[in-house]
């Protein structure tokens, strides 16, 4: 594997425009003409999918808690072919968890040591000037290891402003790398779990070719390369490179508004080994292949099209027909839509497909969210009982009732015993967390 330099976007906290500066800098260097490697740190599943529109390449997440080092290899070899990576953090640059995962606490401070990637560190000055620098200071302080390239301030409200926050940036002998403006009309549209998905966009493409000429217009592109290419640290792990099996050679995945919420690295683990996925649109009310070896549907927002899937008759028959002899699995969204009955957040009942007695709520939302250490009690999607999974759940769903046979025994990060185990009923599965690989450690 040739060596691709790269950064880390990162900031202090969530909410301090990263997202904007990742998608805007990721066209930005594309429109140049070079060939960018888009990845998330940590668990996410919506930002990818913004990634490969912004730089026109697949997006894929590095989890240093979840995913051991074999993994990490050979997810990054899939920036092959690239001249620069670029990686978005999640929350702030040091946040992580407690307890070390397989092969560390999923910061994106890990992150970037483990890839070698400078952190450009996005910091939000509105409400101050010059104690920016303190804040910035600090992180650049926290681990003198972590390489770090210089700061983009956002949210700048005036010329005077900005001279402020960057006299005292001089000061601290930070290196400010852009100062964006403050606008309204940027920020991209949100929901429950964050930021809408891609496919739902009104007008992506031209939200991303904005954030783009707004980057141009504020930040000094040239410098950034610089850092990426005079800064970037030794090569990533590359030894015993590996991604994940599929559980099935042809594989009929879900796929449209209600269902996408799919790991990149699992597809394109799968793929290379020479499985076949074939989408299919329960919104549309179209059947699975009838020749899948199993059916996989994946999180999403099933919450927010309850009505339609409860009327695609069509689809709810076809799953029912595969699962009567062959393997039928949901994550998240698609476990809920697997069950018994989805209540909206009016408090309307929608019936689902029934294979599992599975009602859940979304009239009394409660907020999940985390690491997922998972021990199986029954066969899943190729996996024997006991064997040991690493993943993430994140839903504000409640629990009325889970009848069937529990999948799993199920615990966060730090070990304790979480009641979200999935369900078994004969050929079908399902389970809140999102499977991110098997656990090595």
């Amino acid at each position: 594997m040739s060596f691709v330099p790269g950064l880390m976007i990162s900031a202090p906290s969530s909410g301090t425009g990263k997202t904007t500066v990742m998608l805007g800098l990721l066209r930005a260097l594309a429109e140049d003409g070079l060939k960018v490697q888009p990845f998330k740190s940590g668990p996410d599943y919506i930002d990818p999918a913004f990634h490969r529109a912004a730089a026109h390449r697949p997006s894929y997440n590095i989890d240093t808690w979840a995913m051991p080092e074999s993994l990490i290899a050979g997810l990054s070899a899939q920036s092959d072919g690239a001249e620069i990576i670029v990686a978005e953090g999640s929350m702030g640059l040091f946040d992580g968890v407690a307890t070390r995962g397989e092969s560390g606490f999923g910061s994106s401070a890990e992150t970037a040591l483990m890839m070698g990637w400078p952190v450009v560190l996005v910091i939000d000055v509105g409400g101050q000037a010059q104690s920016a620098a303190a804040t910035a200071l600090g992180f650049k302080m926290y681990n003198p290891n972590l390489p770090f390239a210089g700061v983009i301030l956002n949210r700048c409200a005036s010329p005077r402003h900005e001279r402020l926050a960057r006299l005292g940036m001089d000061q601290a002998g930070i290196n400010v790398l852009g100062v964006l403006p403050r606008r309204g009309d940027l920020a991209l549209p949100e929901r429950h779990l964050g930021l809408i998905q891609a496919v739902e966009h009104p007008d992506l493409e031209a939200a991303i070719a904005g954030y783009a000429a707004f980057l141009r217009e504020n930040v000094d592109l040239e410098a950034i390369k610089k850092a990426a290419f005079e800064h970037s640290g030794p090569c990533p792990p590359t030894g015993d490179a590996s991604l994940p099996k599929p559980p099935a050679q042809k594989i009929a995945m879900a796929q449209d508004a209600a269902f996408s919420f799919t790991y990149p690295h699992l597809v394109t683990g799968w793929r290379a080994a020479g499985a076949e996925l074939v989408p299919f649109s329960p919104l549309a009310d179209e059947a699975p292949a009838a020749d899948a070896d199993l059916v996989w549907l994946p999180g999403g927002y099933p919450e927010l099209h309850a009505g339609k899937l409860a009327a695609a008759t069509t689809y709810q028959t076809a799953l029912r027909k595969h699962a009567e002899t062959k393997p039928v699995h949901g994550e998240c969204g698609g476990y809920m839509a697997l069950g018994d009955v989805l209540i909206d957040k009016s408090g309307e009942k929608h019936q689902m497909a029934g294979l599992l007695g599975l009602v859940t709520s979304f009239e009394k939302r409660k907020f999940h969210l985390g690491y997922r250490q998972v021990s199986l009690k029954a066969p899943m999607l190729g996996y024997e009982a006991g064997q040991r999974l690493r993943g993430h759940e994140f839903h504000y769903t409640t629990i009325l009732e889970e009848p069937d046979a529990p999948l799993a025994e199920v615990a966060d990060a730090d070990g304790n015993p979480v009641p979200e185990t999935g369900s078994i009923k004969g050929n079908v599965t399902g389970t809140f967390f999102h499977m991110i690989t098997e656990a090595k450690s």
